[in-house]
């Protein structure tokens, strides 16, 4: 009987495929996109020494506060690519490496990436 894999394991299966190829440097960190049902999470990784350098979420004070209660939408995501750029760019960097996750460039993922170009990140 064959089975079809399901949402999970698919998107997972084109996580590691694009992770083969993007890695996250000192001077090039890699922004990672994680998507919940209710939330969405970003990240700045150095790859070379396994660091966080900066992460921001709808959970964050600033981005809860915004939007009132809702943190699913496409604008909520779009504030939190604004916020992670801003603190990317206190921190100094300036130039990251996008990682969907696995995620189709579409809708939230692609709002997150949005906002962090409009707050000046370069990718």
């Amino acid at each position: 009987m064959i089975t079809k894999p399901n949402r999970k394991e698919t998107r997972l299966k084109r996580h590691q495929r694009i992770r083969r190829s993007v890695r996250g440097l000192s001077d090039r960190p890699r922004l990672c996109v994680y998507r919940s049902n209710k939330h969405i999470y970003a990240q700045l990784v150095d790859d070379t020494s396994s660091t966080t350098l900066v992460c921001a979420s709808t959970l964050d004070p600033e981005v809860k506060g915004d939007k009132a209660g809702k943190t699913w939408n496409i604008e909520s995501a779009k504030t939190v690519g604004e916020l992670i750029g801003k603190r990317a760019l206190q921190k100094g960097i300036n130039a990251v490496v996008f990682d969907r996750g696995g995620y189709i460039y579409h809708g939230r993922i692609a709002a997150v990436a949005e906002g962090a170009r409009e707050a000046g990140l370069d990718f």
